[in-house]
């Protein structure tokens, strides 16, 4: 069954747009079969950050020995979600600390409240899952092992932080944002019913790794 891939991308979604077919992506194995797969053409999508839209081109990629096709996306965005992760995450994280409401905190990102409030929505449904998924991920990665919390949602997002805190002790990891590790461990699908990865399984993790050498654009931690 087709599946995205997700890759670790540093790049600013500027310097990725404008870039076009030229972005230097890694070519992952098969998550079926760990075979290497061949590049095989690829579409454009709109991607929106900081209130303005980007049209980016996503390649996809082929297994000669099951022959299907993945879409090999970016970090920075989301199975089937305009937004950039970032703006999500922002969301999510301050509207769980309790700092504001929904209306505010997608007043920052430039998104309705209505879209933003979907997005907790979602995050929140799933928040359990997902904080016991990155807790397991942070130890299992060498950082610390963390104990539950009451407020799910909040939960999530401290499990987040730290997974990719873990992370970041392992090269290349250091470049992007939490919120484009979350999206890269969890095939992009973090709003969705299902966050399993193929390429993040618990006890027998395999991350696509960060590509050497590529020039962020972006801030780290701070990029969009």
């Amino acid at each position: 069954m087709p599946v995205a891939i997700v890759w670790p991308c540093p790049l600013s979604v500027d310097a990725y747009a404008e870039a076009g077919r030229g972005v230097d992506v890694p070519r992952p194995e098969c998550p079926r079969c760990a075979a290497a797969m061949c590049f095989w053409s690829g579409y454009r999508r709109w991607v929106r950050a900081a209130g303005r839209c980007w049209r980016i081109f996503v390649p996809r990629v082929r297994c000669g020995r099951c022959c299907e096709s993945h879409a090999l996306l970016p970090s920075f965005v989301l199975a089937g979600r305009l937004d950039v992760v970032d703006s999500v995450g922002q969301v999510l994280e301050a509207v769980a600390s309790g700092l504001v409401g929904v209306r505010p905190a997608a007043a920052r990102v430039g998104v309705a409240h209505t879209t933003a409030r979907e997005w907790l929505r979602r995050f929140t449904a799933r928040a359990s899952a997902i904080g016991v998924a990155f807790a397991a991920l942070c130890a299992e990665l060498g950082g610390p092992v963390l104990a539950p919390r009451a407020d799910t949602a909040a939960g999530a997002v401290s499990a987040i932080g730290a997974a990719f805190r873990a992370a970041c002790e392992f090269p290349g990891w250091v470049r992007l944002t939490r919120w484009r590790f979350a999206s890269a461990v969890s095939g992009g699908r973090l709003l969705a019913a299902n966050t399993v990865s193929p390429y993040l399984v618990v006890g027998r993790r395999r991350f696509l790794p960060p590509v050497p050498g590529i020039d962020t654009g972006a801030g780290g931690e701070h990029g969009p």
